[in-house]
């Protein structure tokens, strides 16, 4: 989920707005790349908002609450999968979603909830619903048609509450295939002097066309420096995991910018920033999201072209990036900023992005999706759709 969930008042923020007839006029600079490319590139060169849709906090489905919607992607047969950071022990079993996402070219859009499944562990009984034991942030169509998804873990002093992050494959009816293999450098240790910040871990996951599984955690690890501030930056492992050994091939440094906007004095928490997702667009090039909030203020979400070149350095054997010797990080070029200070359409807590279906015009669409914390007062279930236009 990425920002703090420790209380219900820890939820509620103020959502980001930016006016309707900017974003439809907002263009992003062109990524390169082609469809026809031997890398499976795609085509970016402008969006145009086509419309948005809002399922309501407290929205209830096989008598389940809806929401916390951290991960989304496009299935095979045009709908789409919706993973919840539902934890267990908060409002049901841990539990994954197909959705059907309509619009056309110049919207409305519309959003039905067609299925729940509940995730199962290895041993093929349902994570528990009364306790914290996974924290699902990412779901993502495997080629075999199974799908992946990604676990924050949860941090605990003892070895009943403490459970490891981690990426697996499962069914689309939730049944355990694998674990891939994670950097144990992801693991958490005591959440103070190395290894793993709490809540802080696997939240982008993507697959690239040829078949290469990456995953990323939100903001930086204990031993990687301190979270990004107001003052500075920060920078997290992105990590490239092999299809057919499940193990880890290559490690890349992202940098996090600062936050943009401070939190008012007397906020309940501290302003944020982290890497929520990523969508691959080649085999070394993505789109990703930065999203940053300011208790009281609002969200900013950044739309960031990235990508690993000839240049940027296998981080896998440095154990610690702060101070370490020079290396070179992933490339990265804002596309589009979703300021605070826009007013109109209200933009949530963006978490996920996916491509869409491909318009009667050829062109493709992406779709984004925000977490709303389960908080009926300032959030909702929030579904955002771009028609992508090329060079």
């Amino acid at each position: 989920m990425g920002f703090a969930r420790t209380t219900p008042s820890a939820w509620r923020r103020t959502a980001t707005a930016f006016t309707l007839a900017a974003l439809t006029a907002a263009t992003l600079a062109a990524c390169g790349g082609s469809d026809d490319d031997n890398n499976g590139e795609s085509r970016v060169a402008s969006l145009k908002l086509i419309g948005t849709a809002s399922l309501p906090t407290g929205t209830m489905f096989e008598g389940v609450e809806f929401g916390g919607i951290s991960g989304l992607d496009r299935a095979t047969d045009g709908s789409y999968w919706a993973i919840s950071d539902d934890r267990g022990g908060e409002r049901g079993t841990p539990r994954f979603y197909n959705l059907s996402i309509d619009y056309e070219a110049t919207g409305p859009v519309t959003v039905k909830v067609n299925r729940q499944t509940y995730m199962q562990r290895e041993d093929g009984s349902n994570f528990p619903a009364n306790a914290r034991t996974v924290d699902p942030e990412a779901i993502r169509l495997a080629p075999n048609g199974n799908l992946y998804w990604s676990s924050e873990g949860n941090w605990g002093t003892t070895a009943a509450t403490l459970f490891q992050p981690f990426v697996r494959e499962m069914t689309t009816a939730g049944k355990f295939v694998r674990e891939f293999k994670t950097p144990a450098i992801y693991n958490y240790v005591d959440n103070t002097t190395t290894g793993a910040r709490s809540n802080k871990l696997f939240e982008a996951l993507t697959v690239a066309p040829d078949g290469t599984v990456f995953v990323a955690n939100e903001d930086a690890l204990i031993q990687d420096g301190s979270l990004t501030t107001v003052q500075a930056g920060s920078v997290v492992r992105v990590t490239a995991l092999d299809p057919a050994t499940g193990n880890a091939k290559a490690q890349y440094a992202y940098q996090l910018p600062k936050i943009p906007v401070d939190a008012p004095a007397g906020a309940p928490f501290g302003p944020d920033n982290g890497l929520s997702d990523m969508l691959a667009i080649g085999n070394k090039k993505f789109i990703a999201i930065e999203r940053a909030f300011a208790s009281g203020i609002g969200n900013t979400i950044r739309l960031v072209l990235t990508e690993i070149t000839d240049a940027t350095t296998n981080v896998g054997s440095m154990a610690s990036l702060a101070g370490a010797a020079v290396y070179t990080p992933m490339t990265r070029k804002l596309l589009l900023e979703m300021p605070i200070t826009y007013q109109g359409v209200k933009l949530d807590n963006i978490e996920a992005i996916t491509w869409g279906k491909t318009l009667p015009n050829g062109h493709r669409t992406l779709v984004l999706a925000a977490d709303n914390n389960f908080t009926a007062d300032t959030q909702a279930n929030q579904f955002v759709v771009f028609e992508v236009l090329p060079e």
